[in-house]
């Protein structure tokens, strides 16, 4: 399934981190020509009749808020709102089926130094879900470069090419990092790196980039990047895409990562120079 060229950004509304969130993907959906759909769920069944009342009250209120946000970061950016009943997870991840990217925040799990569930709805979100997911943070990140993880996989190709029109679009510079495990692997891992931006330079002959073959361990190594970087793209899974939801470099990015992590995951295409389409992998759900 292709989305369309007015698939919007899709942000999950919750009662953390209302306002980091909305301003990001305002900007990200100012960026990329997108409208923003505000999305809060709820599980009313769970309340009695008074809590309903007041439950509904709050929703309306983080709504509000959040709309007004994303109007202040997002100038000009359509913004329209749902409330919905049911799991907060279930419903982003079934609309985001027909949306260009979803943006949820962290919970202000980057800043958690004890073992993080699984279940954390944002990892939860990046690991189900049919578009791109953007994990935002509660603080601000530097005005870094644009950073991304490849491993010379085809997914991680994808991320590259998401990375650079990203970096592109707002206006920074591209860091691009390459993690091997040995000495001997840096030669061959920089020859085909030189292959693969050269095929990227295609479509982005302008991005202002930089590349590293760093030896070590992918998730340290880009961690530890990510601490000067505005945003990090990462494929969900790199060599072995169809085993398991989220790769441990995905993983360890979500958890640890201070800057916004971008996971690339439901798409087999690259999006256009244009960032108007993507294909949807609908039929490699994990």
């Amino acid at each position: 399934m292709a989305a369309t060229s007015d698939a919007p950004v899709l942000v999950g509304v919750g009662p953390e981190d209302v306002l980091p969130v909305a301003r990001l993907a305002a900007r990200v959906a100012a960026a990329h020509g997108r409208g923003l759909h505000l999305l809060h769920a709820f599980n009313w069944a769970a309340f009695d009749a008074p809590a309903v009342s007041s439950s509904r009250a709050d929703a309306q209120r983080l709504i509000t808020e959040a709309t007004a946000a994303a109007n202040e970061s997002g100038p000009g950016v359509t913004v329209n709102a749902e409330i919905a009943e049911g799991s907060a997870v279930a419903n982003l991840v079934r609309r985001s089926e027909n949306a260009f990217l979803t943006v949820v925040g962290d919970g202000g799990m980057a800043h958690c130094d004890r073992c993080i569930p699984a279940d954390r709805p944002a990892v939860q979100v990046a690991a189900r879900a049919e578009c791109p997911v953007l994990v935002a943070r509660r603080e601000p990140p530097p005005s870094g470069p644009v950073l991304v993880g490849v491993d010379g996989s085809a997914s991680g190709e994808i991320a590259l090419n998401w990375a650079l029109n990203c970096a592109t679009r707002q206006q920074a510079g591209l860091l691009a990092v390459w993690v091997v495990d040995s000495d001997g692997s840096v030669e061959e891992a920089t020859e085909r790196f030189d292959e693969m931006m050269s095929r990227q330079r295609v479509s982005h002959p302008h991005a202002t980039v930089e590349c590293h073959v760093i030896r070590g361990e992918p998730g340290d190594v880009l961690v530890d990047e990510s601490r000067s970087a505005q945003l990090v793209v990462v494929a969900a899974r790199g060599e072995e895409p169809m085993r398991g939801m989220l790769g441990p470099v995905s993983q360890s990015l979500l958890y640890h990562a201070p800057s916004p992590v971008l996971v690339i995951r439901g798409v087999t295409d690259t999006p256009e120079p244009d960032g108007s389409s993507y294909r949807a992998r609908r039929d490699q759900r994990p």
